[in-house]
């Protein structure tokens, strides 16, 4: 992989400790900073943003401990939206050394403990740029895939029987909802939305991706990065001139068939589009 410069992105809830990697990272050639953020949920919508638009991160320096979403939840919820080929390498930056352990079975390409010296930090992007520069990025990241259990284009024989329900929590009760009322289930940042068969819509927190894996296969199909459908509700696929597929649903809701995902509808449906 032949890299001019490095795309990076500083994830840090501390202001100050986001200002000093921006100084740092703008002061070497080898890395155009595309943006710092202030927390995990912006991080990931940046980075699928950008791959989506053909321009992906290639590394992020990522605190372990932030609000709402952490560096790990970080990581997982990229695996969960993008290709191996998408992912940015990491280097966590944070001043808990109890993650280290954790931090290098998830594969980071290093782990700044702070405080550390502009020497030290040097080292780290350097390790990073090479790691990048060497190709090895894919292969890194792809173990990352593994170790976090994120479904692949291949089907996985599922561990546990498919749920029949999920759980919506409001503030004084909790509400079963039978996932034969679903029509179909789209991505929210750290949430899923569940547009049911009456046109309602429910948040339910947790990954697209962890979902899919605990629903029936027979009855639901992933056909988007972001969504998943129920078989029985597609109404039908509409071409487009460049060979692409949009899910039309009874209800005549429109949802773009992702390319990596038509295999998998092809296989549910028993033939090829």
């Amino acid at each position: 992989m032949a890299l001019t410069t490095v795309r990076a992105i500083v994830v840090d809830d501390e202001k100050p400790a986001r200002e000093r990697l921006r100084r740092l990272l703008a002061a070497d050639a080898r890395v155009e900073l595309i943006a710092c953020c202030g927390g995990g949920a912006e991080a990931v919508r940046l980075v699928t943003e950008r791959a989506n638009g053909g321009e992906p991160v290639q590394l992020l320096f990522l605190d372990v401990q932030m609000p709402e979403l952490d560096g790990f939840g970080v990581i997982a919820a990229l695996v969960d939206r993008l290709d191996a080929s998408e992912l940015p390498a990491f280097v966590f930056v944070t001043a808990h050394d109890e993650y280290a352990l954790r931090a290098f079975d998830a594969h980071a390409v290093d782990y700044l403990l702070k405080p550390f010296s502009d020497e030290r930090f040097q080292a780290s992007l350097d390790r990073a740029c090479w790691h990048l520069r060497a190709g090895q990025a894919h292969a890194m990241m792809s173990k990352l895939q593994s170790l976090l259990g994120t479904l692949s284009a291949a089907e996985p024989a599922l561990a546990e029987p498919a749920r029949d329900r999920i759980l919506l929590k409001g503030p004084h009760r909790i509400r079963l909802l039978p996932v034969q009322q679903i029509a179909w289930i789209e991505a929210e940042g750290m949430y899923v939305k569940l547009h049911t068969r009456d046109g309602a819509t429910h948040l339910h927190r947790g990954l697209l991706g962890q979902l899919d894996a605990s629903l029936d296969q027979r009855r639901f199909v992933r056909v988007h990065r972001s969504a998943i459908v129920n078989l029985d509700l597609i109404d039908a696929l509409q071409q487009d001139a460049h060979g692409d597929y949009t899910v039309v649903l009874k209800d005549r809701t429109e949802i773009r068939l992702g390319r990596r995902y038509r295999a998998r509808l092809q296989q549910r449906l028993g033939q090829d589009l």
